[in-house]
């Protein structure tokens, strides 16, 4: 294969604009669906909540072919007329999912909501106003509280301050996302003269977006906490960990950041792969899940050198030796 059809994934799919005298609201919240009926209730219920009503607001449930349940009967029960469905004739995968969220978008803020994830009273209102301050930004986002499939609150996402002005500084997303999707919104005519999302990324896409909008047009961070995002076993990221997957998006999208920002530097980048694969590797053990402690273990052996794998077990091995001490 030539190196050109080796970086293909590189490649943005095109969206097209608007058609000529569709109407145009400020905001299109397009929620992708797969599998997450159970949720989606509450989902629609956080939006209907602030819905201004349907010329400033397009709400549109986007399906990927689920065969598990019924989000239709969802959205007719909950929606009441107001939300419009759409379900794909086949499944796609969670990227393209979301590139025919941009595309049947009408809206000028685009707001990609997971079908499992909620939006915190004053988001829509606090983020349009953000918006309009920051005309010339392309990402407008806020902060997230992380929680568990019952709702539980487990954490929230950090700061970012070298956003929280307004900049088109990337190094804060170099080696990590500091994002959760459920907090970004991106302008329509960022899509539109840049692309859509990366359908040759899986856990990643959504880093990769986020930081190609703040490089090449700029964004603001609120530090306000006005989203939730969950995390739960049965999750895509769940599942792609068990394969290690998800950390080969990961050494993916660090190839493509070597070619496109020059500040980035790979030996951070190594250790945090290193990291991560070997703490990964310890919690399948732990829990007992040979097929993923093996499947994870295997890649970090691929991708750590034998000196430094000696390395991190005697300080590993050390630092369990302290914790008996103490």
């Amino acid at each position: 294969m030539n190196a050109a059809a080796d970086d293909a994934w590189m490649a943005s799919p095109s969206v097209p604009p608007v058609a000529p005298g569709c109407a145009r609201p400020l905001w299109s919240v397009m929620i992708p669906t797969f599998h997450c009926a159970g949720f989606l209730r509450q989902t629609l219920e956080s939006v209907l909540t602030q819905d201004p009503g349907p010329d400033a607001m397009q709400i549109e449930v986007v399906d990927d072919c689920s065969t598990r349940d019924d989000p239709e009967a969802v959205v007719r029960e909950v929606g009441g007329g107001r939300v419009r469905f759409h379900r794909k004739p086949e499944n796609g995968g969670a990227t393209r999912n979301f590139n025919t969220c941009i595309e049947r978008s009408t809206g000028h803020l685009v707001h990609i909501l997971h079908g499992d994830d909620l939006v915190m009273p004053g988001f829509y209102r606090r983020l349009a106003a953000a918006a309009a301050a920051h005309a010339n930004r392309g990402l407008i986002a806020c902060r997230a509280m992380c929680i568990d499939e019952g709702g539980i609150p487990t954490g929230i996402t950090a700061r970012v301050p070298s956003l929280e002005a307004g900049a088109d500084d990337v190094r804060d997303f170099l080696y990590h996302v500091p994002l959760r999707t459920p907090c970004v919104v991106v302008r329509r005519s960022f899509y539109e003269e840049h692309g859509g999302f990366l359908p040759g990324l899986a856990h990643t896409a959504d880093w990769e977006m986020w930081i190609r909008v703040v490089g090449e047009a700029g964004g603001v961070v609120l530090p306000d906490v006005l989203a939730q995002y969950r995390e739960f076993a049965a999750s895509d990221t769940s599942r792609l960990r068990r394969t290690a997957d998800n950390l080969r998006d990961v050494e993916r999208i660090f190839g493509l950041f070597v070619r496109r920002y020059p500040e980035f530097d790979w030996k951070p980048a190594k250790e945090r792969l290193a990291l991560e694969s070997a703490g990964q590797t310890a919690f399948f053990r732990h829990y007992g899940d040979a097929e993923a402690h093996a499947a994870n273990r295997d890649y970090f052996r691929s991708i750590t050198p034998m000196p430094r794998r000696v390395t991190m077990f005697l300080r590993s091995l050390a630092t369990r030796i302290v914790d008996r001490v103490l």
